[in-house]
């Protein structure tokens, strides 16, 4: 028989998926399954192992989404089978997160477990909206209560009597539904009516949004700005201070969502600068990575390897591609030869610098007459035989530049596109339901899988505000072939280029 697993109740933080902590992304690159709460950032899934199994708890008000009893029940149930769980909960496990009831379901088991604590939102949400949540002009303490508790327990019902003549800040978590209600017994009890008071909603994230009021009004304000759960209040003098520390909404992207469609892998320094800037980013990979269909040019070109005078490299995913079929041939690097090595755009350079490999050649320009034109300043390519890797079905007007030149091409295909399909973070469906502010695209194949995934048009028309990012004239290429025309398109064709030109563009 199978021995117990072991369950991990880790805290996710508030929403920024940059405030988890290192043992908590630690765990969930071990875990064989993960069980995500409704508040805990999606994009923290993509930490998870590809094998692992994803039980996302969804709104478990609405159709579909798991109870607490079904959500601890699946957590027994996949430790009894011996698996490792991580039970991904938003904020903190033990912080009105119903940490310690799972807990103690577990310990009724005999099942061994370990909490992981996770930051919360009651500093986190706050720090993000510019308020200290004390500071030694204003207060020296804080209290914190849920805007709502468990009813008819005396234990556990609030004595708002007791709470109001506590001096410091107060912290509400949970409390828009019933923000009405509490504020007005605040001030019953004598909490001044002026004491200014805030609400975040989604605090920590690119959907952050606040409003501040008073004590006496910030319940009407809430409503009037549609504020929804998940939000904090905070009451106090402190809010006074976010005139002067609000950096986070200041930053250049905020408010700002934009969809990112590169492929998972590589996405992580594009979607990371975004978030740096503020952006709420929407991870969309529409494409994926496989083996090319035809692989005979690729076993050709590995036995005569030591022929070709150039290796071209287009992009990070055929040197990848390339070196992993080099490496199930050949043991040593040396047998590469004596060619020289161009590659095309400084992401394609860094990742072949990685293998120790010196790039004789990167053209500024990305576009195939113009490289074409960078290898003829550089020598004379008549008669030169070239070897150009990278994805099948690409198009052709690098070979025929080159060809143009008298160069002797082999186009080799060491990889191929496919539709990516899976929406593991739930990424694909909020677009398709909210639309967003930018979508951007990195290569042609991710305009096309994009457009056979959502109908781009179509897209557009449902959401007039959304804007088409390129970067560079190929991919704009594929953007106008579906009657469509890029919002922009960037100078310099890299992901720091599009992310110059969104800048400028917003």
């Amino acid at each position: 028989m199978k021995s117990k697993g072991f369950v991990y109740l880790v805290g996710a933080g508030p929403g920024d998926a940059g405030l988890l902590t290192l043992r908590g992304a630690e765990l969930l690159r071990r875990a064989e399954v993960v069980i995500c709460d409704v508040l805990a950032n999606p994009e923290l899934l993509r930490l998870a192992p590809a094998t692992a199994e994803i039980i996302t708890r969804g709104n478990h008000k609405r159709e579909g989404g798991l109870s607490q009893d079904q959500l601890t029940e699946a957590m027994l149930d996949r430790a009894r089978q011996g698996k490792i769980v991580v039970r991904l909960k938003g904020g903190d496990p033990y912080i009105f997160g119903r940490g310690g009831e799972e807990a103690e379901a577990l310990v009724a088991e005999k099942i061994s477990f370990e909490v992981v604590p996770g930051v919360s939102s009651i500093v986190a949400a706050a720090n993000y909206a510019g308020i200290p949540i004390t500071h030694r002009d204003h207060c020296s303490s804080f209290t914190v209560f849920t805007g709502h508790g468990c009813s008819g327990d005396d234990a556990t019902n609030l004595r708002y009597d007791q709470i109001a003549k506590i001096p410091g800040t107060k912290v509400v978590l949970m409390g828009i539904d019933q923000l009405a209600d509490w504020s007005k017994s605040l001030i019953a009890h004598g909490t001044a009516k002026e004491t200014p008071a805030a609400v975040i909603h989604r605090g920590t994230t690119g959907r952050q949004k606040t409003v501040v009021g008073t004590l006496a009004n910030i319940a009407a304000l809430a409503a009037k700005e549609k504020i929804l759960p998940p939000a904090i209040t905070i009451v106090g003098d402190v809010v006074k201070l976010r005139g002067k520390l609000n950096w986070f909404e200041q930053k250049p992207l905020f408010g700002k969502s934009i969809v990112v469609t590169r492929r998972a892998e590589q996405a992580s320094d594009f979607t990371q600068r975004l978030n740096e800037l503020g952006a709420d980013v929407l991870e969309v990979p529409t494409i994926k990575i496989t083996e090319p269909l035809e692989k005979m040019a690729i076993v050709d070109a590995l036995m005569e390897i030591n022929s070709y005078e150039w290796f071209i490299f287009t992009s990070a995913n055929g040197v990848t591609a390339f070196f992993d079929m080099f490496f199930k041939r050949f043991q040593d690097l040396r047998d590469l030869g004596g060619a020289r090595i161009a590659a095309v755009g400084p992401k394609t350079a860094a990742k072949l610098r990685e293998l120790h490999l010196q790039v004789d050649l990167m053209p500024e320009e990305y576009v195939g007459k113009k490289i074409a034109a960078a290898f003829q300043k550089f020598q004379n390519i008549e008669n030169v035989k070239m070897a150009l890797f990278r994805a099948e079905a690409a198009n052709r007007d690098l070979p025929d530049a080159l060809q143009e030149e008298g160069a002797i091409v082999d186009d080799i295909a060491v990889y191929r596109t496919i539709a990516e399909t899976e929406d593991r973070t739930g990424a694909a469906a909020r677009l398709a339901e909210t639309g967003a502010d930018w979508v951007t695209f990195t290569s042609s194949s991710t305009v096309e899988h994009f457009h056979a995934r959502f109908d781009l048009p179509k897209l557009l028309k449902k959401f007039p505000q959304l804007k088409l990012a390129s970067i560079g004239p190929e991919t704009s290429k594929a953007i106008v072939a579906l009657g469509l025309k890029p919002t922009l398109e960037a100078k310099e064709h890299t992901t720091d280029g599009l992310i110059a030109a969104i800048l400028k563009a917003k």
